[in-house]
């Protein structure tokens, strides 16, 4: 997926965080290092489909390390193994303004946002026989998808943040817009996945965005808003196509050649587009740094028959200096560097079809999702009765199907127990700091409160 276009419109100045952490006291500063003028950038058929790929790959650089971290290191089912502050700091809940993980993944973000702002006001002006108006509709519908998780992804870490919706290709295009509410960072978000249904094909593609991917976006999105009948009618939406459904048994999913009929939409690597995630996860003798270790509650969930099932599968045990050493083994592919990263899967539907009926008083119906995650895992069904009780038995599925996924924090924080789970108490933490180097670049942009 890697495409040199976008290395022309932006590039790193500063020493970037690797996935090997050699590099992890550099902070990152995003310069345009050389401009294309805006008439060439994208001019014709080639241009425009490898500025789209090159879109791809910006979203695949945030999900790569950055975002997985922010979304499970912060929960209760991993530990930092290392003492690198920045990591500490995550798994502490203590982060600062300077924090050089946030730092990243927030340029890495906008970054993302920026090519596809370059997608969208450039590709409608192209006109060349060998872009059909169906594929130049499937690129902008892309585009607008991307930009949408993007701007999601960043409403659930930040709140509302400055909502940039045209290129930026000088430092001074950015300033100035200031933040956004929550509530209209979303609203773009519902926006920009309303243009991308329209836009998309119908199909089955799970690395690149079809109506399918826009409308299960839209269910998450729904659900973080509360807007429960939204919710259950997206998800509803996407498990009644017939191109998905949940596989059988649970690690198949995430087994090569990948692309399985549960994913949604992933992120694709490749051994010369590496993603080498689980050199974070493998203890040292198996090649890794075991930087990020399951903690022993979630490994005790994982491995009860009658909770994890058979999602034991993401856990692995090797035996070093005599002892037997559990590990995560979600990304495992050490030798061909190929696992994806899982943006949607079809089980986060069925949960979010299930948790959206249970707070419209549908208990049955929100049973029998719960239940479908449940006995693809061979688990037995939920014992939960009440509406509180399914609840907290769907929060609890969501932990342990999704254990080291981009979930858990943010599962917490939009349900409001943050503090009651993880003794998180001060809300302001609930957020990420806004990176310090932005702040001072551009004295518009005001930082969460509590940093």
């Amino acid at each position: 997926m890697r495409q040199s276009i976008y290395r022309l419109l932006f590039a790193f100045q500063a020493a970037a965080v690797t996935l090997s952490f050699t590099a992890c006291n550099d902070l990152l500063e995003p310069t345009p290092a050389q401009q294309l003028p805006d008439d060439k950038a994208i001019t014709d058929a080639g241009s425009a489909r490898s500025a789209t790929i090159g879109a791809y790959d910006r979203v695949q650089a945030y999900y790569q390390l950055n975002w997985p971290v922010l979304g499970f290191l912060p929960g209760e089912n991993v530990r930092f193994n290392g003492t690198l502050n920045q990591f500490l700091q995550i798994d502490q809940n203590q982060l600062s303004a300077d924090n050089v993980l946030i730092t990243e993944a927030w340029t890495q973000m906008y970054q993302a946002v920026n090519a596809a702002n370059n997608v969208i006001a450039g590709v409608p002006g192209v006109n060349d026989p060998l872009l059909p108006v169906a594929e130049k509709n499937q690129l902008l519908g892309e585009a607008y998808f991307l930009r949408a998780l993007v701007f999601f992804d960043l409403g659930r870490g930040w709140g509302g943040v400055p909502l940039v919706l045209t290129p930026t290709r000088t430092k001074e295009n950015g300033k100035g817009v200031g933040r956004s509410t929550l509530a209209q960072t979303y609203d773009q978000v519902l926006a920009d996945l309303t243009q991308a249904e329209t836009l998309l094909p119908d199909g089955t593609t799970r690395n690149r965005a079809v109506k399918s991917t826009a409308r299960a976006l839209r269910a998450r999105l729904h659900l973080y808003r509360q807007q429960w009948a939204d919710a259950e009618t997206y998800a509803t939406q996407v498990i009644s196509t017939s191109n998905y459904r949940l596989a059988t048994p649970y690690r198949t999913f995430s087994t090569a050649p990948f692309l399985s009929q549960e994913s949604v939409f992933e992120l694709t690597f490749s051994n010369s587009d590496a993603n080498t995630m689980w050199n974070n996860w493998f203890p040292s003798a198996l090649g890794g740094q075991f930087n990020f270790q399951p903690v022993p509650a979630a490994i005790a969930l994982l491995n009860d028959p009658a909770v994890g099932g058979s999602r034991s599968a993401l856990l692995a045990t090797t035996v070093i200096a005599g002892a037997n050493v559990t590990y995560g083994n979600l990304y495992s592919r050490s030798a061909q560097r190929d696992d994806p990263s899982y943006v949607l899967r079809l089980a986060e539907q069925y949960l979010i079809r299930s948790e959206a009926r249970a707070k419209l008083g549908k208990l049955p119906e929100a049973i029998a999702d719960l239940n479908a995650v449940r006995s693809r895992a061979g688990v037995g069904p939920t014992t939960a009765t009440t509406a509180d009780q399914l609840l907290l038995a769907i929060e609890n599925e969501r932990r342990v199907e999704f254990a080291f996924e981009a979930d858990r924090w943010f599962d917490l924080v939009r349900t409001g127990r943050a503090g009651t789970v993880l003794g998180v108490t001060d809300q302001k933490r609930w957020l990420f700091p806004v990176p310090f180097n932005d702040l001072v670049a551009d004295p518009d942009l005001q930082q969460n409160p509590g940093y």
